[in-house]
């Protein structure tokens, strides 16, 4: 451009000379063109001339033949231009001698004078200028008039500038010669406005970064061609490029369809591919180079923001498309590994129609869930938001998060589509300002009607700068990179100086980092009004923080305030929050669940007890979290503060949370939100402990058991004195005498005491089997009436008439009494002892029921003449009181189940609650003849056995008598 504008003063001289023909125009022209001098002064003939025009003027053979028409009013001078066209600085040349004569002409119409351009193009060829000077000589020769000028100085100046002008041209000619040129192609779908926006910008960066690097001995010479949106076109044209033109890198478009085949030519090719597309690529493309900022890491900023608002499920609006489908699937995997589910995927098609659109966010109307995360292109999201807005899906109690693909473009969207995305939250890509951004943004709205640039455009700038770096480079290494290199050698060199690259581009620093451009701060932006509100950023490293390079690891806040749709307005509340407010209950009715002390020395309030320890064990997981308990009175006798009210201090958001000896209660948990419990569910019935019966000794065994006891020792009695009275002298005598020892005898083997001996082996037989059964029977007996001997120290409060409770089982809204029970109503575990010992007769209560952990909270501080039964499991037990929607509800039960799992939370009971009898009691069963018929039915039938075999033998010996006393011997017969 200073080439030409050089040319365009010499051409006005040139005009002044042939008008005047004056010797001082030509002093000008010779300083003018050997810079000789400084024109700092004012010239002999009045007038300045510019300081933009000292150095030497462009490269141009000019050729002056003046002719003479007397029929004309003006005199036509006909001047020759002999420039290389297919050269920058040719154009440049042609272009400005054009609009200086025409303009010149205009302001000085007076002039008797006209110069005539014919203009040639020498092609970059010596010889072919030559040729053509000659040419025009012989044609014009008949004219004599370049000889035969009257004006003598006239002629001689003209011979002059030509010299001048010629001498001029050899050294330009040689010091351009001396830059190589680097082929590189850009495949970009001129329709798009990224397109557009990205061919611009390289135009832009390529001439700004020359003219600052003009010691460079490279030249990047861009060829850029237009894929019309059509991959296969795209391909082909790709092929065109490097058959032809044989380019040595390709820049290509932001298509994901494109990009994978890119990768696949660029790895076949041997030469770098730098893809626009913000999709990742697989790693097995070592020549494909992603200079777009990879969209699927905003998802885990997506769900990171999902999880601070404790958002549990969503639904995800995607395209209909190959790309929109795996997007989809990354932003489910990101939800999952928050936990948050994804109740629905909706893929909406590019080229749906208005009716569809509008079934679509029907169905979406009609769904539970209420938000949504959209990731489509700026023209679907911009028709998708106009219909969701017009069904009132905009409302309040709606949420939207929009991605970057989407808001990157949010500066060319008319009014309508903004005013209907009011409320919505958008990520898109961080661009840092600086110095360099705002020169480059100035400069493209300068040419582009002030249009706003977007990150496209930024990423281009930077990679083509990069791209311009590497090749010069590459050339200064002449051993890796030389005229008779092949083009994959060149490549994969080129390749290796992109990847070792790093510097400061207008974007922020560019390096790649496993072949992508580095990319992990997002922008994160509050539509309200037509203005697009900054509510804070995240990043991969210190995720949300208002500020980067100062996160807010000890804020509460660390976005700013978000005016949701409906303008509902609402904080993030990160576990990244790690100063607490907990609101603790001054008056607990147990010490040994929880208290609070007042620290004198250091001003500040420590918490203990099992409710206590449970809660700082359960955070120990999280580092550098921090406390300040806040101790509330909580008399609700006295009209202070009850637990209800701690419950609407944490609602209202005064406190972050609420711990003590807290029950969670349905009615509570509309407000605010409970960990799992961590102690036991139910209630209990605490009762002393009763003297036991004069007759308990005979409930282990029923009535029928008894019976068939005792009339199967006599029966054994009987057998024995059948089989033993005959021969044994010990079960001989009178009646009275038999009788006894024979009762004796069967019921000393219930001690094992019997003295007789026997001489029979079959009462040998039945006493053994006998005695088994007596020891089955009295085990059993002894393990019966141990039970029962217990059971009978506790009375269940169903069979009460006087029953004690908690002031708070009512209060949390627990009324499940028996009708017409008389009920009093106690506080302290001191009332509960108090009660317990004068009993219903004196005033006081049989049974108290209460929560298990206060009954085991008694039983620790009175651990003799009470006792526990289980009677209900109505309550939900004690749990962590936090804020709705806080994420640390879920975290910290989470680790209240992994203390439940390894026995530590067992084990803070046992430190705090241990007391033997604190274990339910189950009821005892009484043994029945029907438990115990088979051990009397083999003892009757071995005593059966035994006398039928007794009177078999008593048979053989009578007629082995009779037998003998008749007198029939064995030697007579």
């Amino acid at each position: 451009m200073l080439a030409g504008r050089k040319l365009a003063f010499i051409m006005r001289l040139l005009v002044r000379a042939f008008e005047s023909s004056g010797v001082m125009y030509l002093y000008e022209l010779l300083w003018l063109t050997f810079g000789c001098k400084v024109f700092d002064e004012m010239l002999p003939s009045g007038e300045f001339l510019n300081p933009k025009f000292r150095k030497n003027p462009s490269r141009a053979l000019i050729v002056l033949q003046p002719t003479s028409q007397e029929d004309l009013t003006y005199k036509e001078i006909s001047v020759g231009v002999i420039l290389d066209m297919g050269s920058w600085v040719g154009k440049t040349v042609h272009s400005c001698v054009t609009i200086t004569l025409s303009e010149f002409y205009k302001v000085n119409s007076h002039y008797q004078t006209r110069i005539v351009v014919h203009y040639r193009d020498t092609q970059g060829e010596t010889l072919h200028a030559l040729h053509t000077t000659r040419k025009d000589d012989r044609r014009r020769k008949e004219d004599q008039l370049f000889l035969e000028m009257s004006n003598k100085k006239g002629a001689h100046l003209l011979l002059i500038m030509l010299m001048l002008l010629c001498f001029w041209v050899q050294p330009k000619a040689q010091d351009d010669s001396a830059y190589m040129e680097i082929p590189v192609g850009v495949l970009l779908n001129m329709r798009s406005l990224v397109g557009k926006t990205v061919h611009s910008c390289i135009t832009i960066t390529l001439s700004e970064f020359y003219k600052v690097n003009s010691h460079y001995r490279t030249r990047i010479v861009v060829h850029n061609r237009d894929t019309q949106g059509e991959t296969l076109h795209a391909l082909h044209t790709a092929f065109d490029l490097l058959e032809k033109t044989k380019v040595q890198a390709i820049i290509g478009s932001d298509s994901t369809a494109e990009a994978k085949l890119m990768a696949v030519l660029g790895d076949e090719a041997r030469i770098p591919i730098l893809s626009l597309s913000p999709t990742p690529s697989s790693h097995n493309h070592p020549y494909f180079l992603q200079i777009a900022h990879d969209e699927t890491i905003q998802f885990k900023g997506i769900a990171a923001m999902a999880e601070s608002f404790g958002w549990k499920n969503l639904i995800v609006i995607c395209e209909d498309t190959d790309n929109g489908r795996d997007m989809a699937m990354f932003m489910a995997n990101a939800f999952q590994e928050k936990s948050i589910s994804v109740t629905y995927r909706s893929l909406i098609s590019t080229s749906a129609s208005n009716e569809l659109v509008q079934e679509e966010l029907h169905k979406l109307l009609n769904m539970q869930t209420k938000i949504f995360v959209l990731h489509t292109s700026p023209s679907l999201a911009s028709y998708l938001l106009q219909n969701a807005n017009y069904l009132g899906m905009m409302g309040e109690g709606y949420k939207w998060i929009i991605s970057s693909k989407t808001v990157d473009f949010l500066n060319i969207m008319d009014g309508e589509v903004m005013e209907s995305m009011q409320g919505a939250v958008g990520f898109r890509s961080y661009i840092p300002q600086s110095r360099d951004l705002h020169n480059f943004t100035a400069k493209w709205r300068k040419e582009y009607d002030g249009k706003d640039m977007n990150a496209y455009g930024i990423w281009a700038h930077d990679a083509v700068s990069a791209l311009a770096i590497s090749v010069e480079r590459m050339q200064a290494d002449k051993s890796k990179y030389t005229k008779t290199s092949g083009s994959s050698q060149k490549g994969t060199t080129l390749l290796n100086q992109m990847l070792r690259i790093s510097f400061q581009g207008v974007g922020g620093v560019f390096q790649f980092r496993n072949r992508r451009v580095a990319a992990h701060v997002l922008e994160i932006i509050n539509v309200i009004g037509k203005r697009k509100h900054r509510v804070g950023f995240w990043t991969k490293e210190a995720s949300f923080t208002k500020k980067i390079g100062k996160p807010n690891s000890f804020s509460n806040d660390v976005l700013k305030a978000i005016i949701w749709p409906g303008g509902i307005s609402s904080h993030s509340m990160r576990l990244s929050s790690k100063n607490l407010r907990i609101a603790v209950p001054v008056n607990c009715r147990s010490r040994r669940l929880f208290q609070v002390n007042n620290d004198a020395e250091n001003n500040s309030t420590i918490v203990s007890g099992f409710c206590a320890e449970v809660f700082l064990t359960a955070f120990a997981a999280f580092q550098d979290v921090t406390f300040h308990f806040v101790p509330i009175m909580n008399n609700a006798k006295d009209g202070d503060r009850g637990y209800n009210d701690l419950i609407d201090l944490v609602h209202s958001g005064e406190f972050d949370a609420a711990i003590g000896d807290i029950s969670i209660i349905a009615n509570r948990s509309q407000y605010v939100d409970f960990t799992l419990p961590y102690t036991d569910l139910g209630l209990a019935t605490l009762s002393r402990n009763a003297d036991a019966s004069m007759w308990i000794f005979m409930e282990p065994l029923s009535s029928n058991l008894w019976l068939v006891s005792a009339c199967f020792f006599i029966l054994l009695a009987l057998v024995i004195w059948i089989l033993e009275h005959r021969t044994n002298k010990e079960f001989q005598g009178s009646r009275g005498q038999q009788v006894g020892t024979t009762i004796w005898f069967a019921f000393s083997t219930l001690v094992y005491a019997q003295r007789q001996k026997l001489q029979s082996n079959l009462s040998r037989f039945v006493v053994i089997v006998w005695l088994f059964v007596v020891l089955v029977l009295t085990s059993s007996y002894t393990a019966t009436l141990s039970s029962l001997l217990t059971i009978e120290q506790i009375q269940l409060a169903s069979k009460r008439n006087s029953i004690g409770y908690s002031y708070a089982i009512l209060r949390g809204g627990i009324n499940n009494f028996t009708p017409g029970t008389r009920l009093e109503s106690y506080i302290t575990l001191e009332a509960y002892a108090d009660a317990l010992s004068r009993g219903s007769k004196k005033g006081g209560v049989d049974a108290i029921v209460d929560e298990i952990p206060y009954i085991k909270a008694f039983l620790a501080e009175y651990p003799s003449g009470y006792s526990m039964t289980i009677s209900e499991t109505t309550t939900n037990g004690f749990g962590f009181v936090f804020a709705r929607g806080s994420p640390w509800a879920p975290e910290i039960s989470r680790q209240i189940a992994r203390l439940r799992e390894d026995g530590t939370l067992n084990k803070l009971e046992n430190k705090w609650l241990n007391q033997q009898s604190m274990d339910s009691v189950p009821t005892t069963k009484i043994l029945s003849l029907k438990d115990l018929r088979g051990l009397f039915v083999i003892s009757g039938v071995s005593m059966a056995a035994a006398v039928f075999l007794f009177m078999l033998y008593l048979v053989r010996e009578k007629v082995r008598n009779y037998l003998s006393a008749a007198g029939c011997r064995p030697e007579e017969d």
